[in-house]
């Protein structure tokens, strides 16, 4: 794993509980007294982390960035946030769409990936062509389906233009204004404190805690590590697990749609129809294949590869894949159990599994262990007060 080196972990640590279970200590506050213990449960099971020059876990740059993310006048019409595809009730992501919806409802190209734990990932983006979490804040903020944003400047002034806004950046950044890095370096701050571990398989795994996980569970993580060779790209280590690799793989997700698939659309309170692809063919544009990591290496090697996700939280990250195509657990297992998709180029490793009913239980119950312990406190104290 590339991020476990000796960091600022503990300065990071002192902080971090803020956002990670300030709603189960009581109101959120920067005393220290308690924050370390909550910030060393939160993160139990994740390696040390370094953290770039660019990323400070100061208490005024979390509470900016914190602003910033949930703001919707940041964007060009005024109606998306970075919140509106990560949303914090569904896991940083989004659980209501296979790929994320941008300005005036455009659909974007690629499932809205978690946030959780995203200080830990060495590159951004399903195909990693940001490795800076101060410099990725800008990319929706600009792109043409996202946030709309015709220039930094446009940003800029439009942050300058709004009075909550006066003054809080030149007290957080010692005299410094809004600026492409100090709009970032808030935006990454906040981020930086979306830490979710402490999971029950932590505790069983790392903490000596024999109960914490069922015989079921137990029975999941050996298929897991085992001949559902899952741990080939989701790591597990000795003394920590990021349950990802940080590399990108060739599966085949999403290029053969299964078949006969079917939608149910509500029209109104109790009434309902059900549409098929065929139904909705004539209404979709056609889509240009996804190339992936290629589109930013240019390595054919690449084509079609994309980032392996962790697992962690898995359970609250719904639908699965890069764009999306895989609704739930047992969908990605049966993928796998497949041998991954139809596609030249796909990782060796990738192969049929032949797991049994059992196996697929089993295996989908210790997915489901991964969630940490303090989500719900998380996710309770993320949004500014008196945010929607």
């Amino acid at each position: 794993m590339k991020l476990q080196h000796p960091g600022r972990w503990l300065a990071m640590a002192v902080v971090m509980a803020v956002v990670a279970g300030g709603a189960a200590f009581g109101p959120r506050s920067w005393n220290a007294a308690g924050t370390n213990r909550l910030a060393a449960a939160a993160a139990f099971g994740l390696p040390p982390l370094p953290l770039p020059a660019d990323v400070v876990l100061e208490p005024g740059r979390i509470e900016l960035g914190r602003k910033l993310f949930f703001d919707r006048r940041l964007s060009f019409n005024g109606t998306m946030s970075c919140a509106m595809c990560h949303v914090p009730e569904e896991g940083f992501t989004s659980n209501a769409s296979q790929r994320a919806l941008g300005i005036e409802g455009k659909s974007l190209r690629r499932n809205s990936p978690s946030l959780f734990n995203v200080a830990w990932q060495a590159s951004l983006f399903h195909d990693g062509r940001e490795s800076s979490l101060a410099a990725q804040a800008w990319m929706p903020l600009l792109h043409a389906d996202e946030m709309a944003n015709p220039s930094v400047g446009h940003v800029l002034q439009r942050i300058r233009g709004l009075a909550d806004y006066a003054g809080q950046f030149e007290r957080v950044f010692r005299g410094a204004g809004p600026s492409m890095d100090t709009v970032g370096a808030a935006i990454a701050a906040f981020e930086a404190t979306l830490t979710a571990a402490d999971s029950r398989f932590d505790r069983w795994r790392y903490g000596g805690q024999g109960a914490a996980l069922s015989e079921v569970e137990k029975r999941g993580f050996g298929i897991f590590s085992g001949k559902g060779r899952c741990t080939f790209c989701h790591l597990v280590g000795e003394r920590h697990a990021l349950l990802a690799d940080g590399s990108f793989h060739v599966t085949g997700a999403g290029l053969t749609p299964p078949p006969g698939r079917a939608f149910v659309v509500a029209l109104a309170p109790g009434v309902q129809t059900v549409l098929t692809d065929a139904d909705l063919a004539d209404y979709s544009p056609a889509a240009s294949p996804d190339l992936g990591r290629f589109e930013i290496t240019l390595d054919p090697a690449d084509r079609h590869a994309f980032k392996t996700p962790s697992l962690r939280n898995v359970a609250r990250t719904a639908p699965y894949m890069h764009d999306g195509s895989l609704a739930t657990l047992e969908d990605v297992v049966d993928f796998y159990d497949r041998g991954g998709g139809d596609l030249p180029g796909k990782n060796e490793v990738l192969a049929p599994l032949a797991l049994g009913a059992d196996d697929k239980r089993a295996l989908v119950a210790f997915l489901r262990a991964l969630d940490g312990a303090h989500l719900h406190a998380l996710t309770s104290n993320s949004r500014p007060s008196g945010s929607p």
